[in-house]
């Protein structure tokens, strides 16, 4: 190993010649190629691998996929090691060639020992950093993870719960209309009407068109002059019949001619299975359009998930978004107006799963600083190169202050239990490092005029 290209490494600035020496005897020189795998993640981390030239990708497993998670590629970037610290100290990513390169390779007890040798304080230091952040990250970020599960999940019930009863409602509905209807064909047959007043009744219920939209006051009287003409023929429960028979298009003139055709008798039962037939219809449709909802609902959160899908696919931002606000719902619908600025845009190479996960915060943060009330704007539009995403709120707006360390590790303005769990400082790496994009914040809170986060990706996957 040679003593003077460590020499030039930035991170073995202020060693002495004589401890230079003991890195260059105390490791070796390990050349790797692309694809080559050097160290393997969660094997314990036995060796410090310094990076002295070329380039490697930090790999970790997502599921089934390899997910490239960082890049070392600045001499002097370093990973493992850590048993020198912790017995249980294992890689956190798998470290594999992305160009042809070299590493410095030192053994654990060794590297424990020449810090303890030259920084005693810094060893003890590193040792109880160590713990102390593994031990607080797992908490937090479990808790987190559970806190955002369970918000997410609350939303989606509250979601299904909706169309869920309201089909339910309408299956019970469906079949007192269903016995209504058999209980009239049993009237009908039992009055030996004929087969061909059978067919004119059938022609002209078919012959009836639903009217349009009517406002409650135009119903309401279309009812009450249609169930007062059956009473005056005998009809029985003529205001229970009279809504499904109004609703279907049904009128006094028609009635007049079902009288025609089927006598006095007959009317009756008539009326009652035309009504029950048109009921039918309408609740069908009502359970349709709620069987529909759902599986919307079903369809918003594959897509939010991406859990049919592989990690980076060329996707359409669009789609992230909606599914995105679908999954918020619960969270929109109190007070906040949801408008849509979408320009027609080219698909770009990403990994749908983590920008729906920036999505999630951004949107989260907006409806939040709105204090639910207010307007959220999602806008998209190409520039060249690059899509752009601006998600904008009618908040009060960031101080500057604010701004200045909104994408800071560990930042936050909210309180405890608040939030999604992901900061912006791995929102900015989910769009940054991962991605290749830029995200910035555009806050004039002095002129009131809310927030606008503003996320630019590459059409092409960097390479």
């Amino acid at each position: 190993m040679d003593v003077e290209e460590l020499r030039g490494i930035e991170l073995f600035t202020g060693l002495t010649d004589d401890q230079l020496a003991d890195l260059a005897t105390g490791g070796d020189e390990v050349p790797f190629e692309p694809g080559d795998v050097v160290f393997t993640e969660g094997e314990h981390a036995d060796e410090w691998w310094v990076l002295l030239e070329g380039s490697l990708d930090l790999v970790r497993k997502v599921g089934r996929e390899d997910v490239v998670v960082a890049r070392m590629d600045v001499p002097g970037r370093w990973a493992g090691g850590f048993r020198a610290w912790d017995d249980n100290g294992i890689y956190l990513a798998t470290g594999r060639g992305a160009t042809p390169g070299r590493v410095l390779r030192l053994d654990a007890p060794h590297l424990r020992e020449l810090v303890n040798r030259w920084f005693p304080l810094a060893g003890h230091l590193i040792g109880g950093l160590h713990h102390t952040a593994r031990s607080i990250e797992s908490t937090v970020r479990q808790r987190d993870a559970l806190v955002t599960l369970g918000t997410l999940a609350a939303g989606l019930a509250h979601e299904i719960n909706n169309p869920a009863a309201a089909a339910s409602r309408t299956v019970d509905d469906l079949g007192r209309c269903c016995d209504a209807l058999l209980e009239a064909l049993t009237r009908l047959a039992h009055g030996d009407i004929t087969a061909a007043q059978f067919s004119a009744l059938d022609d002209l219920r078919r012959s009836t068109v639903a009217p349009g939209a009517l406002d409650a006051l135009d119903l309401a009287d279309r009812e009450s002059d249609l169930a007062l003409w059956l009473e005056q023929r005998g009809v029985p429960d003529a205001w229970r019949i009279a809504g499904p028979l109004v609703s279907g298009g049904i009128d006094v003139a028609w009635c007049e001619r079902a009288h025609d055709a089927m006598g006095d008798d007959a009317l009756s039962p008539a009326l009652e299975w035309v009504s029950a037939t048109m009921a039918s219809k309408t609740l069908l449709g009502e359970l349709k359009d709620a069987v529909q909802r759902i599986s919307e609902l079903v369809a918003a959160v594959r897509s939010y998930s991406q859990m049919d899908r592989a990690s980076a696919q060329r996707v359409d931002v669009r789609d992230g978004l909606e599914s995105t606000v679908t999954m918020l719902g619960h969270k929109l619908k109190s007070g906040v107006a949801v408008v849509r600025e979408y320009a027609d845009l080219p698909e770009i190479q990403a990994y749908p799963g983590e920008l729906n996960q920036v999505w999630t915060n951004l949107i989260d943060n907006a409806v939040d600083a709105m204090d639910g009330q207010g307007t959220l704007t999602l806008r998209t539009r190409a520039e060249g190169d690059w899509v752009i995403v601006e998600i904008a709120d009618t908040g009060p707006g960031m101080p500057p202050e604010v701004v200045a360390r909104a994408f800071e590790p560990f930042f936050t303005t909210k309180d405890v239990g608040r939030g999604t769990g992901l900061g912006l400082d791995i929102a900015r790496r989910i769009v940054v490092e991962r991605h290749g994009g830029l995200i910035d914040i555009d806050s004039p809170a002095a002129e009131g005029k809310g927030t606008v986060m503003r996320v630019s990706l590459p059409v092409k996957a960097r390479s």
